[in-house]
């Protein structure tokens, strides 16, 4: 067998291997097509908001707005706004509102910033609330979303994970870009994609900090908030298991998150998570594996938290490495004179590195489409753009995940870091999140 056939059949063994390993994660994806039932709550209760906003005065108006919208009772709406320093301009705004402000000026990260909320206020009266939502200061909420963050709590879970669209979309051209687009297609792979499916297997969520309502009984259990890596987020999704947390997501609840817009804060976004995904295996991966036995955890849970991600890794490993070999046939075989070198080019490059594309191109496809209602505002040639150039965005977390790890061996930390914000037009953004809000619910009522 000539080499060209001999890495053709290893190559196609593995890409079967790897597919193979990939159906349970084709069937959980099926289920975005089954949302929970709506629910409805007879009671209302007082739920906190808890917004780190640290330096953002320039943004946070639109926030702001938006909780002034909110159909829900206002004296049941709690508003906490922590900033660093006394003279942050987000102090005066908030107080003029009415909103209370806490000052955390050792505050480090995310989670050093929540928990310094909860030590101020004291433990005593963190049950004078029913739940506590984490929003990020460049949010913007939908008319109704606290009201429908008391709704999910008919549920009866520690956690509970709202719809993340995007804010971009509020604003013009200029407030987006076809990073930001390739970006927002982590949320349906996170949530509709993935966290139906665990819900109906009782699995602990992927979690994302932005829109996250924590039960107060859930705070006393960890005693404020404990967690201080780069992915606070994913750490208590870890601590789920430790904890049993139950968690849901509850899509009827949307929340407007800015994503970034050039490549390079992308690049760095993707790399502070990749850090902190890092963090978290290495502090909580034995004791997680410990309790999951204990507990007698599913099969599925056990793939999904630890391996899920491996068979695509196998593919895209298997994919550059076809691909080094074909150049270095290529460069061998033309160099001797043979034509063989045409083979080697099209057969073991460019075939396997089309393949790749193309299967991310296919999975985006199916993604994009989950997520409609969300890409609503773009042009059809912004969607296409998107999809096409999806494989690329996708395929960069490969030299990310290299460039986190040479991070972690050498020692160099990345620290808790703003990106650039947008600006957008006055009380703008959450008057158009009000009609995205009404064309969503109209989506929701039909998938149901």
């Amino acid at each position: 067998m000539q080499p060209i056939e001999l890495i053709l059949v290893i190559y196609g063994a593995v890409a079967l291997f790897a597919a193979l390993l990939y159906i349970p994660k084709f069937v959980q994806f099926l289920h975005c097509f089954c949302p929970p039932q709506k629910r409805h709550a007879a009671a209302k209760r007082r739920i906190a908001l808890l917004i780190p906003a640290r330096d953002e005065s320039r943004v946070i108006g639109d926030l702001f707005d938006s909780i002034l919208q909110q159909t829900y009772p206002k004296e049941l709406i709690d508003v906490n706004v922590i900033v660093k320093h006394e003279d942050d301009p987000t102090v005066e705004m908030a107080k003029k509102l009415g909103f209370s402000v806490f000052v955390v000026p050792e505050q480090t990260c995310k989670g050093a910033a929540l928990d310094g909320y909860f030590q101020q206020v004291g433990r005593d009266k963190w049950k004078e609330n029913a739940a506590y939502c984490i929003v990020d200061a460049d949010a913007v909420l939908s008319p109704d979303y606290v009201d429908e963050l008391n709704n999910s709590l008919e549920m009866d879970a520690h956690i509970v994970l709202t719809r993340k669209l995007i804010k971009n979309y509020l604003g013009d051209k200029k407030s987006r870009s076809i990073f930001c687009n390739c970006s927002a297609l982590n949320y349906p792979v996170l949530d509709d994609m993935g966290n139906y499916y665990r819900m109906k297997k009782g699995v602990p969520l992927n979690m994302c900090g932005q829109g996250m309502m924590v039960r107060a009984d859930a705070i006393e259990k960890i005693n404020g908030w404990p967690y201080r890596t780069l992915t606070e987020d994913y750490e208590m999704k870890m601590d789920s298991f430790l904890k049993d947390f139950k968690s849901v997501y509850y899509p009827y609840a949307a929340i407007y998150t800015e994503e970034v817009v050039k490549h390079h804060e992308a690049w760095q976004r993707r790399l502070r998570w990749v850090m902190g995904f890092t963090q978290c295996d290495h502090k909580y991966k034995k004791d997680v594996q410990r309790a999951m036995r204990k507990k007698k955890y599913p099969l599925f849970a056990w793939y999904d938290t630890f391996f899920g991600i491996v068979p695509p890794v196998i593919f895209i490993v298997a994919t550059f490495l076809s691909a080094l070999a074909g150049v270095g046939l290529t460069i061998y075989y033309a160099v001797e004179g043979s034509l063989l070198w045409v083979k080697a080019l099209l057969l073991l490059t460019v075939m396997p590195l089309f393949l790749m594309y193309f299967f991310d191109l296919i999975y985006n496809a199916l993604t994009m489409y989950v997520y409609r209602d969300a890409y609503v505002t773009l042009t059809k040639g912004e969607k296409l753009a998107t999809l096409l150039f999806s494989p690329l965005f996708m395929f960069e977390y490969f030299p990310i995940f290299l460039h986190a790890n040479l991070y972690l061996m050498t020692g160099k930390k990345l620290s808790w870091a703003h990106t650039a914000r947008l600006t957008y037009k006055k009380g703008l953004a959450a008057e158009k999140a009000e009609q995205f809000y009404r064309a969503a619910l109209k989506f929701f009522q039909k998938k149901k």
